[in-house]
């Protein structure tokens, strides 16, 4: 889905939707308080969001496994594979695709080893068979299932929380209140537009931002597309990059590209004459003998103090 706008803001929309919001929140609170949760012996980090959409979880979760292995740790991640129609195995990159895992395991694959499982707990035991000290849950934090030894909330300083409501009527997965009380960190994401910091100095915040790895000449017109909850994200990452997007195609987050949505958007590179760019996200989704004809910006987090970082996650 795309991010609704009227998220952003208390309008007639959001408050029309209001009380199916509260009984979104409040089945969420109920769900959390009677599911029982169970304990592994590794350390658990559980890279999560309190709203629905593109926040930053992937990069944060990749560079959350590069800190601990730069620390002499084994860490490995933890995914229910979205879209994906295989589960509980190991991701074999060489051998898996997309529509097997999902295309976020794909990406955390290019890091760590991923284990997909939609059952956390019983992930979680097959990720210690094959040998890890730290496992990381890409997303996971309104499931309680396994219990989690540092719950790291990732909030878009662009955004921030929206406008407080639950879903429909607004981003909010879970009362405010309630998914904050649980959260053991945050990593905000991006300038702090709204000040948000300022409400969760009772937490940790660690700053990062997310920064493109520009590719080269970075002069040219370019057409892009995204099937990411912000798609104008990823455009404004590329402009920053110097590159002048002429055109622009938006699909739906964790969309599946058929062979007609990809020829038509190589038929649009052609008729303005650029090449094609999309997210590392989008073109683990393209069938091999496409991905040659299509470029993608990577995108990794830069943190203002990895040490600090790196201390509160092996305290």
């Amino acid at each position: 889905m795309k991010t609704p706008s009227y998220w952003n803001s208390v309008n007639f929309m959001s408050l029309a939707l209001w009380p199916l919001g509260c009984l979104y929140g409040l089945a969420t609170a109920l769900r959390l308080l009677l599911k029982r949760t169970r304990k592994v012996q590794s350390t658990v980090i559980c890279v999560g969001n309190l709203t629905a959409g593109g926040t930053g979880k992937t990069p944060v979760a990749v560079s959350l496994a590069k800190l601990l292995q730069q620390n002499g740790k084994n860490p490995c991640f933890l995914s229910r594979g979205y879209g994906g129609r295989r589960k509980n195995l190991m991701v074999n990159p060489c051998r898996h695709t997309a529509a097997d895992v999902g295309d976020e395991p794909l990406l955390l694959a290019r890091q760590a080893p991923v284990i997909v499982n939609p059952n956390r707990y019983q992930g979680a035991l097959m990720a210690e068979q094959e040998g890890a000290d730290y496992i990381i849950m890409d997303d996971g934090f309104q499931n309680p299932s396994l219990y989690k030894d540092i719950s790291l909330l990732v909030i878009d300083g662009d955004v921030g929380l929206g406008n407080g409501f639950c879903i429909p009527a607004g981003p909010l997965r879970e009362f405010k209140k309630l998914g904050l009380h649980r959260a053991s960190a945050v990593a905000l994401i991006g300038d702090d537009k709204l000040g948000l910091a300022a409400s969760l100095s009772h937490l940790p915040i660690f700053r990062g931002r997310l920064k493109a790895v520009a590719p080269s000449p970075l002069t040219y017109d370019i057409v892009a597309f995204a099937g990411i909850g912000r798609p104008q994200k990823f455009y404004r990452s590329l402009r920053d990059c110097g590159f002048n997007v002429v055109q622009t195609r938006d699909f739906p987050d964790h969309h599946f590209y058929s062979e007609n949505d990809l020829q038509s958007l190589l038929e649009l590179g052609k008729r303005y004459k650029a090449p094609v760019y999309t997210t590392a996200k989008d073109f683990v989704k393209i069938p091999p003998h496409l991905q040659s004809r299509f470029k993608v910006l990577e995108i990794a987090v830069e943190w203002e103090n990895p040490a600090e970082l790196a201390d509160f996650l092996l305290q």
